[in-house]
């Protein structure tokens, strides 16, 4: 299904293109940042975040993985410079197999090694799992744990739709003393939403937290919210210097209420990219946010429930967001592939093939408040 950006998004978005704020930096973009700041707060009380959490906006959820888990790395490596050890033989970080394609990308950006850490049948990484892992690789690797300073756990799959055990990875990960990171950037938004809100649990202890508005907060691309717990941590890591930068600097020591956003991810130049989200939610109110997001969940139950029913269609896995996975009876992987180009090429949707255990499947995302049950029935009915 389509996204969805409000009007006011939209309209805000081509005022921040047509101002070209430079917002890398409180001297030059103040009034955006402050307003940027705003929808960021917003984000961290949903999630449970601590007063002091904060980040910027980046472009997507891949921008903000990667800086994120640099930040941790930074905070690993001081840690081990502080306790006079070497840097390891390689730097490691564990997640599962679900979790999105952008920490492959991550880890071979940050020349890192991934452990992958198996997941249970609906696909989410949990606690139990995540300690058996470790423990294996203490016991069987060469450097044992050495240099292993990151978890990854995902608020929503991207194929899925799952939620990880967000509460026992938190658990192994501050027994463990690891950077626990939340890849939300699909699944975060339903943060807002009281009837799936307990599944988040143990998000609120999260080091970083991604969340994309424009996924599922109805914000144009592109916009994704990157959090902190601790934003030092992530400004010792990012902050970049040279001579035509150290003003920024100088006035944050004398005014601590400064923020610059190019100080909390890898870049420096940025556009005011978290405005559209600010003016969306400052023109309709979090109200009507929490009632969009709880109709697209509730479409995506319905849609389960029809799906049940139907004989012609099977339900591959309960949904616990908005993305309902299932197949067609008796179809092969061509037969799936071929109905998704005609309904492509008839403008009816836009719903592709995946894989789930090695079959070919599909998948609703149903992230547009206005897709309805009827729209759902209409597509399905063209399957039989």
């Amino acid at each position: 299904m389509d996204e969805a950006p409000t009007e006011a998004a939209t309209i805000f978005d081509l005022v921040v293109g047509a101002s070209s704020i430079y917002a890398g930096s409180w001297l030059e973009g103040a009034g955006a940042v402050y307003a940027e700041n705003q929808a960021l707060r917003w984000i961290a009380d949903l999630a449970g975040l601590p007063a002091e959490a904060g980040g910027c906006f980046v472009s997507g959820g891949s921008a903000g993985n990667l800086s994120a888990l640099v930040a941790g790395r930074d905070q690993a490596a001081q840690a081990r410079a502080e306790a006079g050890l070497d840097r390891p033989r390689r730097w490691r970080m564990a997640a599962s197999a679900e979790a999105h394609s952008s920490i492959a990308s991550t880890a071979k950006v940050m020349d890192i090694e991934v452990i992958d850490v198996p997941t249970d049948d609906r696909g989410r990484l949990t606690g139990p799992a995540l300690a058996a892992t470790l423990a294996t690789v203490e016991r069987d690797h060469p450097d044992g744990l050495d240099g292993v300073f990151a978890v990854v756990a995902t608020g929503g799959t991207t194929n899925a739709g799952m939620i990880d055990d967000l509460e026992g990875v938190a658990d192994e990960a501050a027994q463990r003393g690891l950077w626990f990171h939340v890849d939300g950037a699909y699944g975060g938004a339903a943060l807002a939403a009281p009837s799936v809100r307990a599944q988040f649990r143990g998000i609120e202890r999260a080091d970083s937290l991604v969340v994309d508005p424009h996924k599922w907060l109805f914000t144009p691309f592109d916009c994704a919210a990157l959090l902190y717990r601790q934003p030092e941590v992530a400004r010792r890591a990012h902050t970049q210097h040279a001579a035509y930068l150290e003003v920024m600097q100088e006035r944050r020591v004398v005014d601590a209420q400064e923020w610059d956003p190019s100080d909390f991810a890898y870049h420096l130049t940025r556009r005011a990219r978290g405005l559209p989200l600010w003016f969306s939610l400052a023109t309709h109110g979090t109200d009507a946010y929490r009632q969009a997001i709880e109709a697209t969940l509730t479409t995506a139950r319905e849609t389960a429930q029809l799906i049940t029913k139907l004989d012609h269609v099977e339900l591959v896995l309960e949904p616990m967001l908005s993305v309902v996975m299932f197949r067609r009876t008796g179809w092969s992987a061509q037969d799936h592939r071929d109905w998704s180009d005609r309904a492509l090429a008839d403008g009816l949707t836009l719903t592709v093939p995946s894989a789930w255990h090695g079959e070919t499947v599909l998948r609703f995302c149903i992230v547009n408040p206005r897709t309805s049950i009827d729209d759902i029935t209409e597509i399905l009915d063209t399957m039989r």
